[in-house]
């Protein structure tokens, strides 16, 4: 049973992370936080996650992953680098590798303190092509992380197949709706809550919300 063991959330403390924190509240009888600081344009993204891990009383993890910044610039972590995606490319955002180290620092940080699973909040549906969030990416790095380690690993993909509405929904489910709206961090210009309402993450962010709150009838 999923309710007697330990799980640890990679978090960012964004409307996705925070709805698998949630959601792996409810399924997992202890939860820990996994923050990764890998030099983000914006340092309020830790802060967020930090503030969101100590209200909910979850342990939360920090760990440095500057190494990232160094080998895979992008406009995530470089302020001269434009958040752009032109036609048939991957969006100036793509940090190569990320997922990959998260989850397999994750992986490591998680053995040690017995732990067996691991929650992310990647998704299919609803992205900007990154290679990183398929669900065949994620199920053949469970597989080596197995055997890596020589240890029983399960990735959770909470959100794999849900677009950003069904994403909404779920958080509304798990009771977390206003806190994921007014407390999380998705915006590329590090505005927490509804964010700048222009970027790609704050309008993708904005677009399910819409569509959530229309197909459920109520009113902002």
């Amino acid at each position: 049973m999923l309710k007697n063991e330990k799980a640890f959330v990679v978090f960012s403390g964004g409307q996705d992370s925070t709805t698998c924190l949630f959601w792996a509240k409810s399924m997992f009888a202890e939860v820990e936080a996994v923050t990764f600081d890998y030099g983000q344009r914006h340092k309020a993204e830790i802060q967020c996650a930090t503030e969101i891990a100590k209200e909910l009383g979850i342990r939360q993890t920090i760990l440095d992953m500057s190494l990232l910044n160094q080998l895979a610039p992008n406009a995530l972590t470089r302020q001269d680098i434009d958040i752009d995606q032109k036609e048939g490319e991957l969006p100036t955002t793509f940090v190569d590798g990320r997922n990959l180290l998260f989850l397999s620092f994750a992986a490591i940080a998680a053995k040690q303190a017995g732990a067996r699973h691991l929650v992310t909040g990647v998704c299919e549906t609803d992205f900007s092509g990154y290679p990183d969030c398929r669900d065949s990416f994620i199920k053949s790095l469970n597989v080596t992380l197995n055997l890596s380690m020589d240890y029983p690993f399960v990735i959770h993909t909470p959100l794999m197949w849900l677009d950003k509405a069904e994403t909404w929904r779920l958080a509304d489910e798990l009771g977390a709706f206003q806190f994921v709206r007014e407390k999380t961090l998705t915006c590329y210009n590090g505005i927490p809550g509804d964010g700048c309402g222009e970027c790609p993450a704050c309008k993708l962010r904005r677009a399910g919300l819409e569509k959530y709150l229309q197909e459920k009838g109520g009113t902002q």
